[in-house]
C-alpha cells in the first residue's frame, strides 16, 4: 500500500485529514508537520482550546486529556475521540501521540481509514507506550530515532524537529 499523502492531485476533492495529539511536545511536533497538510482539508483534535491560536484557519476539536491511571478519564476521552472521528469524516488520521492519538487510530481503523503514527521525538531509548499500542493500527508507523526502527515497524524516515 502506498504511503498516505495529501499531495495526490488525482482526486477531485482535497483529502480530509484529522490530526490528533495530546498537549505539550506532542502538539509542537504535530504543528511541525503542517507543510505536509498544505493540499488537504485538515481538522485538529487536541486537549487545549488555546492551541487553536496556532491554527486560526482550521477547525479544532477540544478533547479531554487522560492518562492510563485514570480509567474513567480514558473512557471519556475514548468516547469523545470516537465522536470526533465520526463527525470529521477523515480519509487519513495522523497522530504524534499520546492517548488521544491511540484512540483516534483505533476508531479510524474500524472505519477503514488510513492511519499514521509518528512516535514522539522525546522517546530516545524506547517507543512510547501509546506508540507500541498504536503501531498495529497504523498504516504508516514512524519513529524519529533510527535506533528504534525495526522489521515490522516502526520505520525511520527522518525527524520532525
Amino acid at each position: 500500500m502506498p504511503s498516505p499523502t495529501c499531495h495526490d492531485h488525482s482526486e477531485r476533492r482535497k483529502p480530509r485529514v484529522l490530526a490528533v495529539s495530546s498537549g505539550g511536545g506532542h502538539w509542537v511536533e504535530l504543528m511541525r508537520l503542517g507543510p505536509v497538510f498544505a493540499d488537504c482539508h485538515v481538522e485538529y483534535a487536541t486537549v487545549d482550546a488555546m492551541y487553536g491560536e496556532d491554527i486560526p484557519n482550521d477547525k479544532i476539536h477540544v478533547i479531554p486529556d487522560a492518562t492510563r491511571w485514570n480509567k474513567f478519564g480514558l473512557m471519556c476521552l475514548a468516547l469523545r475521540v470516537a465522536w470526533v472521528v465520526l463527525a470529521s469524516r477523515p480519509d487519513i488520521v495522523i497522530s504524534t501521540g499520546a492517548a488521544p492519538g491511540y484512540f483516534a487510530l483505533r476508531f479510524a481503523k474500524l472505519l477503514r481509514k488510513r492511519t499514521i503514527w509518528v512516535d514522539s521525538f522525546a522517546n530516545v531509548d524506547e517507543l512510547s507506550m501509546s506508540g507500541q499500542m498504536a503501531g498495529k493500527y497504523a498504516d504508516l508507523w514512524l519513529t524519529q530515532w533510527p535506533e528504534l526502527a525495526r522489521a515490522g515497524g516502526p520505520v525511520f524516515a527522518g525527524r520532525v524537529i
